[in-house]
């Protein structure tokens, strides 16, 4: 972890961010700017664009900690600039939106055009906007648009646009008015953030205790999103583990989780997912990679959604500890990536408290599982999984933690 201090829309704002926290997500996840869009995450669709020193910057590409003391334009922070408050309203006219989820990215890029480009005609905009994508509009309203507002500052010439684009032509940031430009945005020695990958990798930095320091079973490191979590049950570890090892009785205390077919260490079944936006159900099959000697495991899944066609993979990684002679702890660390349409949630903040909240229920219901009198024959029954009960507990966590949280001067 580094500490970062950035200037997001007039405000300072001092935070710990670890070195591979890419902007947009500092935006969205730490400062709750959701303006900002995440989509493609390779640079390529421009729905995350937001200036940085006043220049356009893809944040889904750009590390947050390469930032450190510039100043950060999202969508939120233009309420007083001439060129976007000209823009908003052609966008409006000329019905340059629809479902409005490129909007951000393309009124950032639209502003850019106006400020350097004033004589710009239909072709060069077009040109110019071919770095962000629309999937509604057909592009027509956006670039009718980007062509009024470039002849209104045409007819109407505004004094602090014409400084704005002297600014812009001799190299300087050409920020929103009331803010001050430091240095143009440059470069960044990315060595620590090389140096933490390879720490990672060896598990030199792995916690004392923890699978990668003591030679247990952890998950690979891999490409995906990390939610790591746990709780106590109050049962011998030793009983923990051997309930843990259990397969099906373990996805009887997963919410929508099912086993359908099991062989061995290898499983087949499905998870059901409901929360907001997100509808799914997965179908795949797993394999479970079990360490006997430092009780801990990892189950290795990947499958696929049929309604959305969105693919998932991840690693579960489990480890049994003991706490006293008759208390366990269980930590859980997932590491899990999504593919298609459901992929722009998968790194949302909300969605990582919300599986978190996931293994906390989960928590529970193996304490009441381990709590039925030993030899009963009766089936454990299936988890139930209330929606609204979740968010309800995720949002209330969110305020609590907003009222105890991150320091801002």
């Amino acid at each position: 972890m580094s500490q970062l201090n950035i200037e997001v829309n007039g405000r300072k704002v001092s935070r710990e961010v670890l070195a591979r926290t890419h902007l947009g997500d500092f935006l969205r996840d730490d400062l709750r700017l959701t303006g900002t869009n995440l989509s493609c995450e390779h640079g390529v669709c421009g729905a995350c664009t937001v200036l940085v020193d006043g220049k356009p910057v893809r944040s889904c590409i750009t590390f947050a900690a390469a930032c450190e003391g510039r100043q950060i334009t999202t969508i939120e922070g233009y309420d007083t600039d001439p060129i976007m408050l000209k823009l908003r309203d052609a966008f409006n006219t000329n019905h340059a939106l629809q479902c409005g989820f490129c909007t951000p990215g393309m009124l950032a890029t639209s502003r850019d055009i106006v400020l350097r480009l004033p004589d710009a005609d239909e072709e060069r905009v077009r040109i110019e906007l071919s770095g962000n994508i629309c999937r509604c509009t057909g592009y027509q309203g956006i670039t009718a648009s980007v062509l009024s507002v470039l002849q209104h500052f045409r007819d109407e010439p505004n004094e602090q646009v014409d400084a704005m684009r002297r600014a812009a032509a001799d190299g300087k940031a050409a920020l929103p008015p009331e803010t001050d430009a430091p240095k143009t945005f440059s470069g960044f020695e990315a060595k620590s953030i090389q140096r933490e990958a390879k720490a990672v990798a060896s598990g030199a930095d792995a916690p004392a205790g923890s699978g990668a320091a003591s030679g247990a079973a952890t998950s690979a490191p891999g490409k995906g999103t990390s939610v790591k979590s746990g709780f106590n049950v109050d049962f011998p570890a030793v009983k923990v583990w051997e309930f843990m090892s259990d397969l099906k009785a373990v996805a009887a205390c997963l919410p929508g989780a099912v086993i359908e077919s099991q062989e061995g260490n290898e499983v087949k079944g499905r998870i059901a997912i409901k929360f907001g936006p997100m509808n799914a159900a997965f179908k795949g099959a797993a394999t479970l990679e079990r360490d006997e000697t430092n009780m801990s495991a990892v189950l290795r899944g990947a499958g696929q959604d049929s309604l959305s066609q969105s693919r998932a993979k991840g690693d579960v990684g489990y480890r049994v500890t003991s706490v006293a002679d008759d208390r366990a702890r269980v930590d859980v660390d997932l590491l899990y990536s999504l593919q298609g349409p459901l992929a722009q949630f998968s790194r949302s903040g909300l969605v990582q408290d919300f599986v978190k909240r996931m293994i906390a229920d989960f928590g529970r219901n193996v304490s009441l599982r381990l709590s039925q009198p030993e030899g009963t024959d009766a089936p454990l029954p299936q988890a139930e999984f209330s929606p609204f009960k979740m968010f309800m507990g995720v949002l209330w966590s969110r305020i609590k933690r907003l009222f105890g949280g991150g320091k801002e001067e």
